[in-house]
């Protein structure tokens, strides 16, 4: 009995060691292996420091591994990278133990200083390892931007910006009455959250084909994973033109990203222009991207797309609207509108002096995940659809012309993998069915510089269809 019971009893004593194995090995064969080769941040405004990245380090040995020493191999020219690893931050590490078949977080954050480069700038290091006397590395990359900081900038007389460096509103820009801000092709203006341009003067955007103005968000980093900040609404306010505003202009003007898209407060004033949109796009509000009241309006090869309260609301005003695309496949909400709002057009929605809404939309595409007009008899109204493509069914009468009801413009937006294209695939319905007669010599080319005439039939919408091979599945 006392045999068996110091058998036992030794049998305990060695069970641990048998099942749990807290050696270490120093084997120069057993080294690393990481879950990236790069760690590679978005692109940093100078200044700042960029948000968090992280990688693992995986030791898929059975005994530990004791890493001597992690560290940078050197200080890249106007940058820093700082890193933590079990709780603690540095540059430099020591003897850090990763227990067998198992792993640790790396986590990493880079910040650029500002420096006399205007485009985008790369900087990178190497992360060393160096285990069992093996060194490994990591490569840490990361691209600056610098840029013009404005906060509350009030433009009081004739304003060019430069075209150097983008711009950067923290809070608002406001161009005051009797002042003329004029934005250069090929200029982006970045918008910090609830970023605001106000104008009470006038405003002058002039892109051109292929050097766009741009519009947008300041976040430049990804929401999760591959997908970027881009595709969210509601990351700065918008444009808002106020009731002594006219003559403003958005030629070749991608926006998009924001709340309330363009507004424009109700003036009242018919006899002078508020806004002319050319050759523009504004996509992806969370509200509307055009909102208008009472105000002059016109847009000729414009892309209007994607928003929660409807793609465009018009009430009252006078109109044309020319080789437009409202579409809408709204991605973060149910849609809550029709594509086209249009309001105070009839006889019993008349109220005061403001005269009803006068409008024309010609060679037009209105489609998408909603209701096509909010008015669907505009009997009695000076409103307008002439050789339209609607995904309604209905029929011609004196307020829609020529029209294509029912049709598809099979645009290339899949909206499950985040495409949102609305150019036209081959087998759109919307190819060859516009009047030649509102392609007049300005309205020849499409933002993309695609001749509109190029087909000989005209097509409808802000894009014409250049014929793909059947492998094709996006031409972006």
């Amino acid at each position: 009995m006392r045999k068996l019971l110091y058998a036992l009893f030794l049998s305990l004593l060695l069970l641990p060691t048998a099942c749990i194995e807290d050696g270490f090995t120093t084997s120069p064969n057993d080294v690393l292996e990481f879950s990236v080769d790069t760690l590679s941040f978005d692109t940093i405004f100078t200044g700042e420091t960029s948000a968090t990245k992280r990688f693992l380090v995986y030791n898929r040995h059975k005994k530990q591994l004791r890493i001597e020493r992690i560290a940078f191999e050197g200080a890249p020219e106007g940058a820093r990278f700082f890193v933590n690893i079990d709780g603690r931050t540095g540059e430099e590490f020591s003897n850090i133990e990763i227990r067998g078949e198992d792993s640790i977080y790396v986590f990493v954050e880079a910040h650029i200083n500002s420096s006399d480069k205007n485009l985008p700038f790369d900087v990178f290091d190497h992360l060393r390892f160096v285990t069992n006397g093996v060194t490994q590395s990591v490569v840490i990359r990361a691209a600056g931007q610098n840029y013009i900081r404005v906060n509350d900038w009030h433009v009081t007389e004739n304003t060019t910006l430069r075209t150097d460096l983008p711009y950067r509103v923290m809070d608002s820009l406001v161009v005051e009455q009797g002042a003329e801000l004029r934005i250069p092709a090929g200029t982006t203006v970045y918008f910090h959250d609830k970023g605001l341009l106000k104008v009470r003067g006038r405003l002058v955007a002039e892109g051109e084909q292929g050097l766009p103005v741009r519009l947008r968000g300041d976040r430049l980093d990804k929401v999760a994973g591959s997908l970027p900040f881009d595709l969210l609404s509601g990351l700065w306010d918008g444009v808002r033109l106020e009731a002594g505003s006219f003559d403003n202009e958005l030629r070749y003007v991608e926006m998009f990203g924001s709340t309330t898209g363009v507004s424009i407060d109700s003036c009242g004033v018919l006899d002078r222009r508020k806004l002319y949109l050319y050759n523009t796009m504004l996509h992806n509000a969370a509200g509307s991207v055009l909102k208008s009241r009472h105000a002059w309006v016109d847009a000729d090869g414009c892309e209007f797309s994607d928003a929660k309260d409807g793609v465009v609301d018009l009430t009252g005003g006078r109109h044309t609207f020319r080789h437009c695309t409202f579409a809408n496949y709204y991605l973060f909400d149910a849609v809550t509108s029709p594509i086209l709002t249009l309001s105070y057009l009839l006889p019993d929605e008349k109220k005061g002096e403001l005269p009803l809404m006068e409008a024309t939309f010609g060679n037009c595409v209105v489609y998408g995940n909603a209701s096509d007009i909010s008015k669907g008899d505009l009997k009695g109204s000076n409103v307008y659809l002439r050789n339209c493509l609607l995904r309604a069914k209905g029929e011609d009468d004196a307020n829609f012309v020529n029209c294509v009801w029912g049709g598809d413009p099979k645009f290339f937006t899949v909206r499950d993998k985040y495409i949102f294209d609305y150019r036209l695939r081959n087998e759109s319905d919307a190819i060859g069915k516009g009047d030649a007669a509102f392609c007049t010599d300005e309205l020849q080319f499409d933002r993309y510089g695609v001749d509109r005439r190029l087909n000989g039939a005209v097509d409808l919408g802000a894009y014409v269809w250049v014929k793909q091979e059947e492998t094709t599945e996006n031409q972006k």
